[in-house]
């Protein structure tokens, strides 16, 4: 009798990675890719994590920690809070997680029972609907769009049918579009009150162009907030994330914790602390991102791509190619093999509409970022 994977792990890809191994067969076979399919910065850890994690090498055996962090990185999370929200957030409440992929897993399993539905907006980080089908829970995906500021909307939630759960995200992947304090307070007031579990993503906090970005948990000491180093504070491959959580999950997420992965990474624990005060080097990589995004917005325009997602946060262009009139996975794969730009399909973020988008990471180096422009500018015109 034939043996079968489980249905559990029958979830699309991450179409973004499957663009990154096209781009890297590219490579192996000799000619130039440049890489705008992936959302990481160019830049390595802040200097002073890196000088942390060599001290640590020579002077810790690094064994394994508790399963929710270390006491010092909780307290340095939660004093994070006060010096940038002006909120009070104690240790307790911190869990330390291996990158926030695995803060979602917790987080999903700890707050919601197989078979809840959970909202969520479209396009959106494709991991978000992923894990939870794998989960056995529903997502329930909310068509937005520039009426909206491609974000969910009480009225939105409303169209939905009862829901467990909410999933936000300001600034938000793909689109960059943020929520503001007032929106923000109206999305948690309605979860409140229809009793929907809040579940915001703010791993973007940090890069954003016009105004800071709001947190969650300055409205609802409910809501679970997701968080990691990787972005803003340029630490992908470190692997660490946080939740912040309410009292009545901190156990069944220790629990859950202990029994997936025993606990995060020890190195990028102990180093981690020192990240949060390199601001003045992590806040001049952002300068760069904006640069970064005006050029390839300028670029785009000006080849005939005329609408945009907002990009008022975290580092991509979410651009409109419908009038060229070609899907987006053939578009991108077109792309890269005529001029070497890696870029990823909205197929990825929106299963409903995703095959006009494309997302464009500019997280790059500058020259990168510039030549890419370039060469979109000149094939753009050519492509239709």
């Amino acid at each position: 009798m034939a043996l079968s994977a489980s249905r559990r792990g029958s979830v699309p890809p991450f179409i973004a990675m499957d663009m990154l191994r096209a781009a890297a067969e590219r490579a192996a076979a000799g000619a130039d890719v440049i890489h705008l399919e992936l959302g990481q910065p160019a830049t390595p850890a802040p200097a002073a994590v890196r000088a942390a994690a060599r001290r640590a090498l020579a002077q810790d055996r690094l064994g394994y920690t508790e399963a929710l962090g270390t006491a010092a990185l909780r307290r340095a999370i939660a004093a994070h809070y006060g010096a940038q929200y002006g909120l009070r957030v104690e240790p307790a409440e911190v869990v330390v997680t291996t990158g926030s992929s695995a803060g979602f897993l917790l987080a999903f399993l700890a707050a919601f029972e197989a078979g809840d539905r959970v909202a969520l907006a479209a396009p959106g980080y494709p991991a978000y609907r992923n894990i939870l089908s794998a989960l056995g829970l529903e997502p329930v995906l909310i068509p937005v769009d520039r009426s909206v500021h491609y974000q969910p909307a009480p009225e939105l939630l409303a169209a939905c049918g009862r829901l467990a759960g909410l999933i936000i995200a300001s600034p938000a992947n793909p689109t960059g579009t943020m929520i503001g304090e007032q929106e923000l307070g109206r999305l948690a007031a309605y979860c409140r009150e229809h009793g929907i579990r809040l579940v915001s993503d703010e791993v973007y906090h940090g890069i954003t162009y016009e105004r800071p970005a709001a947190t969650a948990r300055a409205w609802d000491e409910e809501a679970i907030v997701v968080n990691s180093f990787s972005k803003y504070y340029s630490m992908t491959g470190w692997r660490l994330g946080w939740l912040l959580v309410p009292p009545q999950l901190r156990r069944p997420i220790e629990c859950l914790a202990q029994n997936l992965y025993v606990s995060p990474p020890a190195l990028s624990q102990l180093a981690a602390p020192a990240a949060f005060g390199c601001r003045e080097e992590l806040d001049d990589h952002v300068a760069r991102y904006r640069r970064n995004r005006d050029l390839l917005l300028d670029s785009l325009r000006a080849a005939g791509l005329r609408r945009f997602a907002p990009a008022e946060g975290a580092f991509y262009l979410y651009a409109d190619i419908s009038e060229l009139r070609e899907d987006s996975t053939a578009f991108c794969r077109r792309l890269l093999a005529e001029t070497g730009v890696a870029v990823t399909p909205g197929w990825d973020f929106d299963p409903i509409g995703g095959g006009e988008w494309i997302r464009l990471s500019f997280a790059g180096d500058s020259a990168e970022i510039a030549e890419a422009a370039r060469r979109l500018k000149e094939w753009l015109p050519r492509a239709g």
